[in-house]
């Protein structure tokens, strides 16, 4: 008899890897904890550890590609992201540039991330220096310090992306591009801006302040 395939949820997944990551457990008493082949676990960590940041997955053509996104805590405004096959600091610097560049090199800035490797790598920390900027990163396991990036993914992927994917890298970029800079900023009602937009907020915000 053949035997069945078993399906997970994602919710079963990111309570699983989490075991590793936030618990402790090692990859072997997390593995048996949840009857799970330990591949299958490293997997699912690496995914966990990716999206706890500032970095997303997301299936595109026949591979898992990674999303890096910057957003400005004012008003949650996304002001930078960025797409590769590799989840590394290459990755985070693109979108921290296209932030730098579209908020007008602005100067005495804090920039706030978790203590994922990409953020700790010293090409990115040089980057940070280079553009006059101040690095902070989350306590080691607290969730809670990156919960407004993690609701731009969930957003994200449960509101806009195909359950199953992009066809192609291109088709993803445009998509994700889109919805980041056009659709989450200036049309989907934001709870932190008492129902506006990130970017009408902001324009607002500006408006009032007598800045324009």
């Amino acid at each position: 008899m053949k035997r069945q395939r078993r399906s997970f949820s994602p919710e079963f997944k990111h309570d699983s890897a989490s075991l590793v990551v936030d618990q402790g457990y090692s990859m072997t008493e997390a593995g048996r904890a949840v009857d799970v082949h330990e591949n299958t676990l490293r997997k699912w960590v690496r995914q966990l550890e990716a999206e706890r940041g500032d970095i997303t997955y997301i299936w595109a053509g026949s591979a898992w590609h990674y999303a890096a996104v910057v957003i400005d805590l004012h008003t949650r405004r996304v002001i930078g992201w960025s797409m590769s096959h590799r989840p590394d600091a290459e990755l985070a610097a693109r979108a921290l540039d296209m932030a730098y560049e579209l908020r007008g090199k602005p100067e005495g800035v804090m920039f706030h991330s978790d203590q994922g490797s990409q953020y700790a790598a010293r090409k990115f920390r040089q980057r940070l220096w280079r553009y006059k900027m101040t690095q902070s990163m989350s306590r080691r396991g607290n969730c809670w310090d990156n919960s407004p990036m993690e609701r731009v993914f969930r957003s994200l992927k449960s509101e806009w992306m195909p359950s199953t994917g992009y066809s192609s890298i291109n088709e993803a970029k445009r998509d994700v591009g889109y919805y980041l800079m056009n659709y989450y900023n200036w049309e989907r009602p934001h709870q932190f801006n008492d129902g506006l937009p990130p970017a009408k907020a902001e324009k607002l915000a500006k408006k009032v302040s007598g800045f324009y």
